[in-house]
């Protein structure tokens, strides 16, 4: 049995203590042992919960953390403590991997444990552990993401006629969207994600910071009857392109015979492009509570495989970026970019 441990028992901590207790079956299939939770961590006052993370690092039985916090802090000093102590971290915190992936990773590999964060991008879609693995070998020449939920849902939404507030306030009240959707609708949750992925595939680290950002709060019905009027429709992407290399977050116009045309709702989908695997799409729920759980099992099983060595993510030795280019400009009397243009 491997002892494991979830700080933060918010919406995807909950799913993870979920998921590894209904999937045990498939779990032991998967592993070859079953996973235990022995210690749920929460500020909160709830029955069982520790508040405490010494009493989880000082415990040699725990083997993996399962971060579920969000945010930079207490969730940093809290992995930090961990991987120190030679405990594999697995993580949805989009915000800390692209903080501190860097530093973390550098420090699980130090400590002969694993630092992995399969959840932090795309919810359940596996991504990260196939542009690693899968494609380790490929150029990875484009990538061209639909990387938030909220965002399509309310542009799929103003596609069929609706306005801007009135597709957001729905997305509100079916909880698809947060009270302050800033994050969401202004791009910044995509900026974080397409940051990631690019550093995964570009040899550098690219930082949140250094992502052109672009929401979607300025579009408007007749937008949409525009694209719709060249068989197009309007995504918010996050795109990396290796031939600048440039990174940048904006509404582009998305031609119907893409495979990212056909993505509505919440869900998400990422296309990848390599010099000789050409396109590869990856679509699926883009966030959510079991979704994103699945990813962060998926990550516990990995590391719960490789106790005492460490499972390389390629963040460890990443220098920041100093080569990017601001992305093609507009053409003259358009709104939008046009994807593959």
């Amino acid at each position: 049995m491997i002892n494991v441990a979830i700080l933060g028992l918010g919406t995807v901590g909950s799913g993870v203590a979920e998921v590894i207790e209904k999937n045990q079956n498939q779990i032991k299939k998967a592993l070859g042992d079953s996973l235990h939770v022995k210690y749920i961590l929460d500020i909160r006052d709830i029955p069982g919960a520790v508040k405490d993370i010494n009493v989880i690092v000082n415990d040699p039985d725990i083997k993996v953390v399962c971060e579920t916090m969000g945010g930079k802090e207490p969730a940093y000093t809290y992995t930090h403590l961990a991987l120190e102590h030679g405990i594999s971290v697995c993580t949805s915190n989009k915000e800390l991997v692209d903080a501190f992936g860097v530093e973390l990773s550098a420090i699980a590999r130090e400590h002969n444990c694993s630092y992995l964060f399969e959840a932090s991008v795309g919810g359940g879609i596996p991504i990260i552990r196939p542009l690693r693995e899968s494609c380790g070998h490929e150029n990875i020449i484009r990538i061209a993401g639909i990387l938030n939920g909220t965002c399509n849902y309310i542009l799929t939404n103003m596609k069929s006629g609706k306005n801007f507030d009135d597709a957001l306030r729905e997305a509100q009240e079916k909880g698809f969207a947060e009270r302050n959707p800033a994050a969401d609708i202004e791009g910044h949750d995509t900026a974080r994600k397409i940051a990631i992925l690019a550093s995964l595939v570009s040899g550098k680290k690219i930082s949140y910071e250094q992502v052109s950002c672009e929401g979607i709060t300025n579009i408007t019905p007749e937008d949409f009857a525009y694209a719709e009027s060249r068989g197009m429709s309007i995504k918010l992407l996050g795109v990396y392109d290796s031939s600048g290399p440039y990174v940048n977050v904006a509404p582009y116009l998305v031609p119907n015979d893409s495979p990212l045309y056909g993505v509505n709702d919440v869900f998400n989908g990422i296309m990848i492009t390599g010099n000789q695997v050409d396109n590869l799409m990856f679509y699926g729920r883009g966030a959510g509570k079991l979704p994103t759980a699945s990813a962060v099992v998926s990550d516990v099983i990995e590391c719960a495989k490789s106790i005492g060595h460490n499972i390389k993510n390629d963040f460890a030795d990443l220098n920041l970026a100093d080569n990017l280019v601001p992305a093609p400009a507009i053409p003259e009397r358009q709104k939008f970019r046009v994807l593959g243009e």
